[in-house]
């Protein structure tokens, strides 16, 4: 476990980010359409219970088949991509990998690259890094295109803007974008985006992208898209960056289609997306396009940690489709700023604190209200609100010497610890609990008026004047 700083916002804020949301009956009216628009359109694309439970058995198995092989897979991955022609490069943590990135950068003398959609490129927060080095990394998803002329994370994601309406994004696009009037046409607004990236597509010498599946018996890189632009990032310039998580491996090209099937039509309830693009190979003599050079840098940050724990590794089944977060009524309120983690929602609850550790993330476990909706929708069985019990428990629970992950018990109090036991204590008696319930009822007037965050939205708590046993004791 190494520790590592990110420029992501500190979990004591988001009691704060959150109310801010909740106050704004615009954003909380935004996200609430957003959310049931996209919870209508994945239900469409699964009329049939049968198969839908059928399909994410498939998935759940496939995913914890390959993690099972993990180890040995990443070995026949790196062997079968480098025989391909691809360079591999293994990094632990962000800044490892922003270095590897940048050292290509450097190498072949460039001050521009394109970006594909990379959840994983603004989990090491590759922009910043770029723009340090004096690179500049332009996004060319048009989602991702538009939160970075705002200079804001993505809060979805699947849909990084979702948060922004089309008079802001045009209100952005005249400020921002040289040479446009403000107009709200959604048509025009795309086609102003796609005139800028063409653009940039010829004249950056490097190409970065993510990967939805890696291959390890080909060799083969899978990019699952829709608008065009990962086909333009992989085969344009002159080089090629990929970058994945080191959980996005299967073994076989016949684990990608029950996978392919779920991803789509959980993440924006489409059959099948519009690109699916099969990378194994630098441009070979006699082709006329592709890149020269293709690289892949396997990201750990985290991941081995997660993966050390039978429990724990379930999470690394994600195939990032979003669709836990869109279901989420905590999710669904407040929006994906709120969290200040790369990964929002009960998804980013779960993973964040294995990349951050759980001192920096661990009052991310306690917000959820554990409704079970996260699990019921994830496409490949990931057990969400098992795992937020888990890690609640490793972040209250007092530290030890052996931890079993970064930052465990960073959320213990002594005192409150010992009121959690008292409260089982009585529960546990039957006489301790008629004794305080007696107290309780003859002293409620001790009650305090002000009763934390409770009376912030709620009447005090105070107990009945009589206890139910006594009023039937009454009746005789």
């Amino acid at each position: 476990m190494s520790e590592h700083t990110l420029h992501f916002k500190p979990a004591e804020g988001f009691r704060a980010r959150s109310k801010a949301v909740v106050d704004n009956p615009f954003l909380r009216q935004s996200f609430r359409g957003a959310m049931d628009f996209l919870m209508s359109k994945r239900a469409a694309q699964f009329p049939d219970a049968g198969e839908l439970a059928s399909l994410r058995t498939l998935g759940e198995s496939i995913r914890q088949y390959n993690l099972a092989k993990l180890p040995t897979l990443l070995e026949q991955l790196e062997a079968n991509l480098t025989r391909n022609g691809i360079q591999v490069h293994w990094a632990e943590t962000p800044e490892e990998a922003n270095a590897i990135i940048l050292g290509i950068c450097q190498r072949i003398g460039t001050e521009l690259m394109v970006k594909g959609k990379s959840m994983v490129s603004e989990e090491i927060e590759l922009n910043h890094a770029a723009e340090a080095a004096g690179v500049a990394a332009l996004e060319s998803d048009m989602g991702e295109y538009i939160v970075q002329l705002a200079d804001e994370k993505p809060s979805h994601i699947i849909m990084p803007a979702i948060h922004k309406t089309k008079e802001e994004i045009a209100r952005l696009f005249a400020d921002k974008v040289e040479g446009v009037d403000y107009t709200d046409n959604v048509d025009a607004l795309i086609q102003i985006g796609r005139n800028v990236l063409r653009q940039k597509f010829l004249e950056a010498d490097i190409g970065l992208s993510g990967v939805n599946f890696a291959v390890a018996e080909t060799g083969t890189l899978c990019l699952v898209e829709n608008e065009g632009n990962g086909r333009m990032c992989t085969t344009a310039p002159p080089v090629h960056i990929a970058i994945t998580g080191i959980e996005k491996i299967v073994e076989k090209l016949e684990h990608i289609p029950p996978l392919l099937s779920l991803l789509t039509r959980s993440a924006t309830g489409q059959n099948i997306s519009t690109y699916f693009n099969m990378i194994s190979s630098p441009r070979k003599p006699g082709e006329k396009d592709g890149p020269a050079e293709v690289h892949l840098v396997l990201l750990d940050n985290g991941r081995s940690q997660a993966y050390a724990d039978e429990q724990l590794r379930k999470t690394l089944q994600c195939i990032r489709c979003g669709a836990c977060m869109n279901h989420c009524p905590v999710y669904t309120r407040i929006g994906g700023h709120a969290y200040g983690t790369t990964y929002p929602g009960p998804i980013g609850k779960i993973i964040s604190p294995h990349m951050l550790g759980l001192d920096a993330t661990s009052s991310m476990a306690t917000a959820s209200s554990l409704c079970g909706a996260c699990g019921e929708v994830c496409p490949v069985k990931i057990p969400i609100p098992e795992l937020l019990m888990r890690l609640r428990e490793e972040a209250f629970t007092a530290p030890h010497a052996n931890p079993s992950m970064l930052g465990q018990g960073a959320g213990y109090s002594w005192l409150m610890t010992s009121v959690w036991k008292g409260w089982a204590a009585v529960y546990r008696s039957p006489a301790l609990y008629a004794v305080a319930t007696w107290l309780g009822s003859r002293f409620a007037w001790l009650m305090p008026a002000k009763q934390g965050a409770w009376t912030s939205v709620r009447v005090p708590l105070k107990p009945a004047p009589k206890r139910l046993r006594d009023m039937l004791k009454d009746r005789g």
